[in-house]
């Protein structure tokens, strides 16, 4: 008499053990937690906007779960987030001055419950910044391990312990290296790099760009002369033609170096009126990005086999006015690059989508932002689909397609607390707008500020 074919006594050895593993691993997938990872720096990880956690919200509630609230002082810088604790900085005027002095300040707040863990002061002046504009520091805060770094307005870049908030080093950009602080702030905030802390520094003559030992502040390099402002964009890494590529966007053109020594592989001469290189170039395949308020975008194509650049397009448009330009006239957004189609806010706010073959405008929506003078929302993508911030406070899901833009849930996230200083196309004084904060989006929840206070709320799924 024959026994079960399927019973354990007559299952051959490997097969068992196969039957054992696939049981095992069905176990671990029922228990294991959702993906989460931390945002420790300006865009997260790669400084590229992307979301990559699983188990988020599919739409938007009507209302928010927000964890808590914690009182901030103002200013642009947004939150980082690392190893359960979140970096800020903020600004209080004195209001016993005649000037625009005061005292900026970096906290560190327990991510599950904001209560403050450590703060660090100090004084400052920002008589030499645009008056609409002299609200607090600009730069998120870039966490590396045991040490985060956060730079002021008018460059003052520290180095703190994340645990006790205790200095390992500092540096001053105007009384080190004779920087000319730019009229909106010092606003770049320093990338890691291995051992290396790489600074936009704006240092005369000959030293935009510093990498600093990150563990001591020595100077390791400085590349590149000062020939104007300092301008506003983020240094960021892409490999590329077999080179890790350091991209520098200033006033006067966009350059790749090399990480590790700041020997120039390239520079692409383009000036940017006012000097408000502001947006952080994008990459995608062989493309290269950048988008300046006044004179546009420009497309540069990168090699394949080796760190070199030449020119594929640039818009010709010279008004920025939403009617009357062509292509993309970005400001503070960083646009996106899907295929062969680029997705970016303009200059008043208009969404556009644009060919990046030949800088094209495919179509223009106005539905996603307030329609006022140097309008912004910030772009994050999460698999399909895209998170946005806009100017008034709206958190938004959206897809952007060649044909067009579709909205699929918005919802309130933060009260609008500051102002643009500027005017609509139509001659009309900006409405009370959060403007250039950019979020973070971390182990389910997002962190955002405005000039009041800073909010976790959560987008897990589990919690609605």
């Amino acid at each position: 008499m024959h026994g079960n074919p399927t019973s354990a006594s007559h299952v051959p050895r490997r097969s068992l053990l196969a039957l054992l593993a696939i049981a095992a691993v069905a176990a671990f997938s029922a228990t294991a937690p959702l993906l989460a990872e931390d945002w420790t720096q300006f865009r997260g990880p790669g400084r590229l906007g992307v979301w990559h956690e699983t188990g988020i919200v599919e739409t938007l509630p009507e209302q928010l779960k927000v964890t808590w609230r914690t009182p901030l002082g103002g200013g642009y810088s947004g939150p980082a987030v690392s190893d359960g604790r979140i970096f800020v900085a903020d600004w209080f005027e004195d209001p016993e001055s005649r000037t625009v002095d005061g005292t900026e300040r970096a906290l560190a707040l327990d991510e599950q419950t904001g209560e403050i863990l450590w703060t660090h002061e100090w004084q400052t002046t920002y008589r030499m910044l645009v008056y609409s504009y002299a609200v607090g520091p600009r730069a998120t805060p870039t966490v590396d391990g045991d040490r985060v770094y956060v730079l002021g307005a008018t460059g003052r870049l520290f180095c703190f312990d994340v645990e006790t908030g205790a200095v390992r080093w500092e540096k001053d950009y105007v009384a080190d290296y004779d920087t000319s602080v730019p009229v909106y702030g010092v606003a770049s905030a320093p990338l890691v790099d291995g051992d290396r802390l790489i600074a936009l520094v704006g240092g005369e003559p000959d030293a935009l760009v510093v990498a600093f030992d990150k563990h001591t502040g020595e100077e390791l390099w400085r590349s590149l002369p000062v020939r104007s402002e300092m301008g506003y964009a983020h240094p960021v890494i892409y490999e590329a033609g077999g080179a890790r590529q350091l991209i520098i966007w200033h006033p006067e053109a966009l350059a790749s170096l090399d990480p590790e020594t700041g020997e120039v592989y390239w520079e692409h001469a383009w000036e940017v009126p006012a000097a408000v290189s502001v947006a952080t170039p994008v990459r995608s395949g062989d493309y290269l990005f950048v988008s300046q308020f006044f004179a546009g975008s420009m497309m540069m194509r990168l090699s394949g086999d080796r760190p070199a650049a030449t020119e594929l397009w640039r818009g010709g448009s010279r008004s920025e006015l939403p009617d009357q330009s062509e292509g993309l006239h970005a400001l503070v957004t960083t646009p996106v690059i899907v295929g062969d189609t680029i997705y970016g806010v303009g200059s008043y706010g208009e969404l556009r989508g644009l060919d990046a073959r030949t800088g094209e405008r495919l179509w223009m929506s106005r539905d996603m932002t307030v329609e006022v003078r140097w309008s912004s929302a910030h772009l994050v993508q999460h698999e399909d689909r895209y998170f946005v911030n806009n100017d008034i406070g709206d958190l938004i899901l959206a897809r952007f397609t060649p044909t067009g833009y579709e909205e699929l849930a918005r919802t309130k996230l933060i009260e609008p607390t500051s102002s643009s200083g500027t005017r609509t196309p139509h001659g009309a004084i900006a409405e009370r707008i959060v403007n250039w904060t950019h979020p973070a989006y971390a182990n389910g929840h997002i962190v955002h500020r405005n000039d009041r206070e800073i909010v976790r709320a959560s987008l897990r799924a589990s919690d609605y």
